[in-house]
């Protein structure tokens, strides 16, 4: 399998202030919506235009969030972004990564509204079915594999957590998230476990999940050398595997793009060629003053 970058591009506001920490992406409307992990807005972009869309009330009056201001324990961390249809009305679903309490929240957008819901009880069935300690849960991308949500913790070899996923029963979910359910009815179940090997001596974790219409997974993954789910640390290598139930395939590690190893945090489809598929991703800086990266991708297996 191979992977070559088509287009790159830095994102911004109108305004000129970056898209920071890009961390999902998914179709939106007439365009694609791109989620902030460190904000209570995601960015829309349309033809090359991109405005801001509220996903989240400000937390006592902070819309964005950072280390160097102390405010990142704050932040809702939206790591997931999932289309979705809701009553016939299509949106993107976004999911904390629920590595803090702060951070066990979904948001269902339309480009008309959000609606924000505490899931925290989810949080604990999903950390239970991993069986994984709450404290080190990093879920990070979710797709819909029929009519299951299949949700990826993000593994730390450091921490000896191994990359996985669960499956969640979507419409009781959504049905949480819209206030007509009950989060303690929301099936979960079916754990699997991922070895997407090492570089460098690091582990490669899953960052992000695309279910392709031949109902194989894509999955991104970052080999970060970092001790925990919360802090960032040194990403030596990128890639992107293809899964079939809980075998990995092929994987395609990216090459450095100007500023080195492209941290792929979110994949989506743009259409399928013969022998592959044209993909969006989208690269967190790790830096909130560097803009994020929209990269056209073109994998071929």
């Amino acid at each position: 399998m191979r992977v070559a970058v088509q287009e790159s591009a830095l994102l911004a506001f109108p305004d000129g202030s970056p898209v920071r920490a890009a961390s999902g992406i998914a179709p939106f409307g007439d365009g694609w919506l791109i989620v902030q992990d460190d904000a209570t807005h995601a960015a829309w972009s349309r033809q090359g235009v991109v405005t801001a869309v509220r996903v989240a009330d400000p937390v006592d009056g902070l819309e964005i969030f950072s280390s160097a201001a102390g405010t990142k324990h704050r932040k809702p961390d939206f790591e997931a972004a999932c289309a979705v249809t809701v009553d016939g009305t299509p949106g993107v679903l976004l999911l904390g990564s629920g590595s803090t309490g702060a951070r066990m929240r979904a948001s269902l957008v339309t480009p008309a509204s959000f609606t924000l819901a505490e899931l925290s009880p989810v949080y604990s069935r999903v950390a239970a079915a991993l069986d994984i300690p709450l404290v080190q849960l990093n879920l990070e991308g979710a797709c819909l594999v029929g009519d299951r949500l299949r949700w990826f913790q993000r593994g730390n070899a450091a921490a000896g957590i191994p990359s996985g996923s669960v499956d969640l029963d979507a419409r009781a979910l959504l049905a949480v998230v819209t206030g007509c359910g009950v989060a303690d009815r929301v099936g979960v179940g079916d754990r699997r476990r991922y070895d997407l090997g090492t570089v460098g001596g690091v582990a490669l974790a899953v960052t992000d999940a695309l279910a392709l219409p031949d109902g194989r997974i894509l999955v991104s993954a970052a080999a970060e050398d970092t001790p925990n789910a919360i802090d960032d640390g040194p990403v030596v290598a990128a890639a992107l595997a293809l899964i079939e139930g809980e075998t990995v395939l092929a994987t395609a590690e990216l090459s450095a793009l100007p500023g080195g190893v492209p941290k792929v945090e979110g994949v989506a489809l743009r259409d399928t060629i013969p022998g592959g598929v044209r993909l969006w991703a989208v690269v967190d800086a790790d830096d909130p003053a560097m803009p994020s990266r929209l990269l056209a991708l073109t994998l071929w297996w």
